[in-house]
């Protein structure tokens, strides 16, 4: 390997966030933590308990201090943590009933402080979609409600409260996965909406969590032709550069949906749709929830290189993707290192938002 492709190499696996299996770190992701590596993944599947947990981010601190370990932990019906016996906390839909913006910050601060303790940093989390088609296969209850003024506010209290307890937040599914009857993981959905309808509806929550100071943001694998008649959400620059970055004025780190999904890895490949993405102003590719191997990571990892090699990706544009990964790992360090990461909250603020979640009806 050259000088120059491994300096190539580094920068692309600085902008991958692979998955694994097991409990304990496999040798190949200590290596790569080594060699550039910024972030890693974690399911249900690397899950046994807290204690576990720890030590396992332990172990990849240990090689990597800054490393960037994310989770998809909403609450709910969508858990990591307590994937065995179900969230503690109630999800977004019955914070969306509630209505209290107060303790929908109270429960994500909580939450935040225990993901913190654990040594997560990077939480995928708010969902941000107003659930505004009854008939979505893949957000529901996951989302705060079809009301885009509510689900605006709550988003904006869930990232305020995440933060606070020491982790980063990742609104998505960006720019609105609501109104679709088509799960991105098997094919790719269409929003029909117009312009006006848009930034009404499926952009209002995305506003609010840039205004209230969100680290992350997640793609959708969306075709929004309103906004881009040609190309899913995560590979157009016209939605990622021209909406997210220009319009919303985000600053953030943009991470994209699992690669792996069949809505753009059917159609464009799973590493073509990789440095499409990455062209068009994603900063991190999120893998590994069925692609969890060296193998993947080495596939992702040598596309990306070839294609600034060949010219495909602008080596500027990868840089600055690797630079912005790295702004957040500094980041995570500086509020893991404030005191507050970690401090939970003196009630079970779980289960008193719960019992306010009750709704009887005839």
């Amino acid at each position: 390997m050259t000088t120059s492709n491994g300096h190539l190499s580094a920068l692309a696996a600085a902008v991958l966030q692979p998955g694994f299996v097991g409990t304990t770190p496999p040798p190949w992701v200590c290596r790569w933590l080594g060699e550039g590596l910024g972030s890693v993944v974690l399911f249900a599947r690397n899950v046994v308990d807290t204690e576990q947990v720890t030590a396992l981010t332990a172990t990849l601190r240990a090689e990597r201090p800054d490393v960037i370990v994310a989770i998809d932990e909403e609450a709910g019906d969508v858990t990591r943590l307590e994937s065995v016996h179900g969230s503690s906390r109630p999800g977004n839909f019955a914070l969306g009933a509630v209505d209290d913006p107060g303790l929908t910050e109270a429960v994500a601060r909580d939450l935040g402080a225990e993901l913190a303790a654990a040594g997560i940093t990077l939480n995928y989390a708010p969902d941000a979609d107003v659930n505004s088609n009854p008939a979505n296969p893949v957000i529901g209850v996951r989302s705060f409600g079809a009301d885009p003024v509510l689900v605006a506010r709550h988003t904006a209290a869930w990232v305020r409260g995440l933060q606070a307890g020491g982790v980063a937040a990742c609104a998505k599914h960006f720019p609105g996965h609501g109104d679709t009857r088509v799960d991105s993981h098997h094919d790719l959905p269409r929003i029909t909406a117009d312009r006006d309808r848009l930034d009404a509806c499926e952009l209002a929550p995305f506003r609010a969590a840039v205004a209230a100071g969100v680290q992350a943001v997640m793609t959708g694998h969306l075709l929004v032709p309103a906004l881009d008649p040609h190309l899913p959400a995560t590979l157009s620059q016209r939605i990622l550069g021209g909406l997210l970055r220009d319009e919303l004025g985000f600053s953030g780190v943009v991470v994209t949906d699992a690669m792996e999904m069949r809505a753009v890895a059917d159609r464009y490949g799973f590493a073509g749709a990789t440095v499409r993405a990455l062209a068009a102003g994603a900063d991190a590719i999120c893998i590994g929830g069925e692609r969890a191997d060296e193998q993947a990571a080495r596939e992702l990892r040598d596309a990306i290189v070839a294609a600034v090699v060949s010219g495909e990706l602008p080596e500027e544009r990868l840089a600055e993707a690797a630079k912005r990964v790295g702004q957040l790992a500094a980041w995570t360090v500086a509020a893991r290192n404030s005191g507050s990461a970690g401090a939970r909250a003196a009630a079970d603020v779980g289960l008193v938002a719960a019992r306010r979640a009750v709704r009887v009806t005839a």
